[in-house]
C-alpha cells in the first residue's frame, strides 16, 4: 500500500521525502522490521519508540512515523510528523488491514468484571446460529474454531488489526471483543468501527496504571463516548456508573437489569450448584450457570444478543445450553463430598460476588474455606482489602501466593495481612506455597463444605520473577481428589 493512501485517516502531519512509497508492513516495534516497513515510533509505558528509530532504519525501514524527528535522518527514508503517534497508529493499522470493521460487526464488552465470560458466551451463541464468529479475550482469541494464544486482554493496534483482517477475510460475521481500560487509554481500538458496546460494572482495579478510580471509570466511558449512532450501548442499571457510562453517547441505549425496570430484565428464581432457574423478560429458563454475577453476565448475553437482531425464542433456547467459561466458577466435587471452585476473581468485588454466589446456594449447610493471594506489581491497595472481603465470607481462609511476578511473595502476603485485626487473623493461615496451600484447604474441608480457590481461573502458569512456570489450580485439585 502506497504510504500517502496509509496516512489518509491521519489528519494533520509534515512529511520529509516521498510519500509515493510502497509500504508492506507496520511495526511498533523495531526489533520486528523487515525490508518495506514502516515503523511508528510511540512513547510507551515502558519504553520510547523514538530512541529505536536507528535501529528501524539499519533493519530497513523506508517510512517513520513520529512525533519528532531525530537529529540525523537517512536520505533514503521518508520521515512523517504527526503530534500523536499513540492516536495515529491505530487509524494506520486499520486502513493497511482493509478497514476489517466494515465487513464483520464488532462489539466489544467493558467494565471491571465479566468482560471474559460475557464476549465467550455471545461468541458461542453466534457460532451456535450457525455463523463464523471472532472472539479476542483474556483467555484466548479464535478466528472460528482456530486458537490463537493472546498475551493481553487488548492486544496492540496492529495485532488486533491483523487479527480482525483475518477474521474478516476468512468469513466471519461477527467478532466479540473485551476491551480493557488500558486499551481505551493507550488508543488501541482507534480507528475500528463497533456495532455495539456493553458495560458489566465498574468497581476498583488497575489503579496501579490509573492512579485513580475517577480515571479508571474515564477510560471506560471514552468507549461509550466513541460509539457511532449506528451502534447500541448496552449498560448494567443496578451498577451506580452504568448510565453515567452512556451518558454521553451518540449510540442506542439499552439497560439491563435485576433490581428495576429495564429493557433486559432479569429474576433468579432458583439456584444451585448445577445452575440456576432465570426468569427473563417474563420468560423463565434453566441456565447452567451459578451467581447473581452470572445472572448479570446472562442478561448482558440475552440483550446484546437481541439488539443483533435475534428473536428473543431462539435466544433462550441457546442460552440454556451454554457452559461456563474455563476458569470462571469452575465446580469439582471432591470423593470426600465437599466442592472445590476455581475461579478468576481477582479483584475485592469479583470475591464479593463469588462468595455471595457460594453462600445463596449452601444457605449455612457448610463451611467455606478460601485459598486467596494477589498479584505482584500491581494495585497494592487492594491487597488488604481483597483478605479483608476473604474473612468476612469465609470459615478459614488461606492466603497464598498468586502470581508475584518481581516482587517476594511473602511481601505481598504481608500486606494482604496488614488488612487483618486479631480477631480476624484467628480465621487465616499463610502459606506462600500455592500447592501447599490448595493441599491445606482440601485437608480442612469436610462433606458439605465449599473451597474457594481464588485469583488464577483459567491460569496455567505462575509468574515469577520474569518466568512462567506452569501451574493450574484445576491439575492441583484433581491430582488431589485422585488420591483421596
Amino acid at each position: 500500500m502506497l504510504l500517502k493512501e496509509l496516512l489518509k485517516p491521519v489528519g494533520k502531519y509534515e512529511i520529509t521525502g516521498s510519500e509515493e512509497i510502497e509500504i508492506n508492513g507496520i511495526e511498533i516495534d523495531s526489533r520486528n522490521i523487515k525490508e518495506g516497513n514502516a515503523f511508528i515510533a510511540i512513547k510507551g509505558t515502558q519504553a520510547d519508540g523514538h530512541n529505536y528509530i536507528g535501529k528501524a532504519v539499519e533493519l530497513g525501514a523506508t517510512a517513520i512515523i513520529c512525533e519528532k524527528l531525530p537529529e540525523t535522518t537517512a536520505d533514503s527514508v521518508t520521515y512523517v510528523t504527526v503530534n500523536d503517534t499513540e492516536d495515529a497508529v491505530g487509524k494506520i493499522a486499520t486502513t493497511f488491514y482493509g478497514n476489517p470493521t466494515d465487513k464483520l460487526d464488532l462489539v466489544g464488552v467493558t467494565g471491571t468484571n465479566g468482560k471474559t465470560t460475557i464476549a465467550t458466551l455471545l461468541y458461542n451463541m453466534f457460532r451456535a446460529f450457525g455463523y463464523k464468529v471472532g472472539l479476542i479475550s483474556t483467555v484466548c482469541n479464535y478466528i472460528d474454531n482456530e486458537a490463537i494464544p493472546t498475551e493481553h486482554t487488548t492486544p496492540d493496534p496492529i495485532t488486533l488489526n491483523k487479527l480482525l483482517g483475518k477474521m474478516a477475510d476468512e468469513g466471519c460475521k461477527y467478532a466479540f471483543m473485551e476491551v480493557s481500560s488500558h486499551s481505551v487509554a493507550q488508543k488501541r481500538i482507534g480507528g475500528l468501527k463497533f456495532a455495539g458496546g456493553i458495560f458489566t460494572n465498574l468497581t476498583r482495579d488497575h489503579l496501579d496504571y490509573h492512579k485513580t478510580v475517577e480515571n479508571y471509570l474515564k477510560a471506560k466511558k471514552a468507549f461509550f463516548d466513541g460509539l457511532p449512532k449506528t451502534a447500541f450501548a448496552l449498560t448494567n442499571a443496578d451498577d451506580k456508573n452504568g448510565l453515567v457510562m452512556v451518558q454521553n453517547t451518540k449510540a442506542k441505549i439499552a439497560t439491563y437489569s435485576l433490581r428495576t425496570m429495564a429493557d433486559f430484565k432479569g429474576k433468579v428464581l432458583e439456584d444451585g450448584f448445577e445452575g440456576m432457574l432465570m426468569d427473563i423478560n417474563n420468560t423463565e429458563v434453566n441456565v447452567q450457570f451459578i451467581g447473581k454475577f452470572n445472572a448479570y453476565n446472562l442478561l448482558a448475553v440475552y440483550g446484546a444478543t437481541y439488539l443483533l437482531g435475534k428473536k428473543p425464542e431462539d435466544i433462550l433456547l441457546q442460552l440454556s445450553t451454554l457452559r461456563p467459561v474455563n476458569g470462571r466458577f469452575d465446580s469439582m466435587r471432591s470423593p470426600k463430598g465437599y466442592t472445590a471452585i476455581v475461579d478468576y476473581a481477582h479483584t475485592p468485588d469479583a470475591l464479593v460476588n463469588v462468595l455471595n454466589a457460594i453462600h445463596d446456594v449452601l444457605k449455612g449447610r457448610g463451611n467455606v474455606i478460601t485459598v486467596v493471594g494477589a498479584g505482584g506489581n500491581r494495585d497494592k491497595g487492594k491487597r488488604p482489602i481483597m483478605a479483608q472481603e476473604s474473612v468476612k465470607q469465609s470459615d478459614k481462609v488461606i492466603i497464598t501466593s498468586d502470581n508475584p511476578r518481581f516482587e517476594e511473595p511473602q511481601d505481598i502476603i504481608n500486606d494482604m495481612l496488614a488488612g487483618l485485626n486479631k480477631e480476624e487473623m484467628k480465621k487465616v493461615l499463610a502459606i506462600t506455597d500455592r500447592k501447599e496451600a490448595i493441599r491445606t484447604a482440601c485437608m480442612l474441608a469436610n462433606q458439605g463444605d465449599v473451597i474457594l480457590i481464588a485469583g488464577k481461573g483459567h491460569e496455567n502458569y505462575q509468574d515469577i520473577k520474569g518466568v512462567k512456570y506452569h501451574f493450574d489450580d484445576k491439575e492441583i485439585v484433581k491430582e488431589i481428589f485422585s488420591n483421596e
